[in-house]
């Protein structure tokens, strides 16, 4: 379940720009690159077509292996229905991937788990969905990136805590967003962490006040945004009924939007 009316056009692919693998988003950002230089894809080792979702539990190590969707993962629309690539269940890490184009409904994670160095060229309906329903649930993405998501890049469903760090984001609507109208709802706690913000986008971060819900920002970079269009916190008041939801405003406010004007840099 989603927030936001989605467009239904399928949407083209793209390839990701060389790079070095060993460059670090936050390599990036401290060493003054200009914007042409800021998203660091890197070079895929091989490609292979996934035709039904892989599962995958312990840790799973794809080597800069590019996935993308064949049969009915194929589609690269927008639709609500479609299986995700990769499905991780409690406790799985998914390391050194690229989910290229089509790429459906990207990775599922089912509980607790940490995506590492994954990179997304082109986002299918959702980059990553994080669906666990313990309050304790942990979910870390450390590294990678993503880009032309005409809707949202992290979907959080689930219970738990989203901690973000060291990634790119580029063309996007909403990066990391909180069900607004799941029909179970929980309290979600999001931490982004040095994150390289590439014009476009609409959102960085949507929560639902009325759960209870925070984002935290910290170490954000926006680069090619001058106009300062991009939000950084956007609030909402959630429902578990399907609705769509209604803003409640945006901007720091030290309870639901944890930041000050010294967490953005915009470049």
């Amino acid at each position: 379940m989603t927030s936001a009316t989605r467009p239904r056009a399928r949407r083209r692919a793209l390839t990701g720009a060389l790079a070095t693998l060993g460059l670090s988003v936050g390599m990036v950002m401290t060493t003054g690159a200009s914007p042409a230089g800021a998203a660091t894809w890197p070079t895929p080792n091989g490609s292979e077509g996934v035709s039904s979702t892989i599962s995958v539990s312990g840790t799973k190590d794809y080597g800069m292996k590019r996935l993308y969707g064949t049969g009915d993962l194929g589609s690269g629309g927008q639709d609500e229905d479609q299986g995700p690539i990769l499905q991780l269940a409690d406790g799985a890490v998914l390391k050194n991937v690229i989910l290229g184009a089509p790429a459906a409904d990207g990775i599922h994670c089912q509980g607790s788990c940490t995506l590492q160095n994954v990179w997304w060229e082109d986002v299918g309906e959702d980059a990553a969905t994080f669906k666990g329903k313990s309050s304790g649930s942990v979910y870390t993405v450390s590294g990678g990136g993503a880009k032309e998501a005409s809707d949202k890049v992290f979907q959080f469903n689930g219970a738990g805590t989203l901690n973000v760090s060291n990634f790119a984001v580029k063309n996007f609507g909403t990066f990391v967003r909180s069900c607004g109208n799941c029909s179970t709802q929980y309290k979600r706690t999001i931490n982004l962490n040095t994150i390289e913000v590439n014009w476009k986008g609409s959102r960085i971060a949507g929560i639902n006040t009325n759960y209870g819900d925070s984002a935290t920002l910290r170490n954000i970079t926006i680069v090619g945004d001058s106009s300062k269009k991009i939000v950084p916190c956007q609030k909402y008041i959630g429902n578990d009924d399907g609705d769509e939801p209604d803003s409640n405003g945006s901007g720091p406010d030290g309870t639901y939007c944890k930041y000050s004007s010294s967490d953005i840099t915009y470049r």
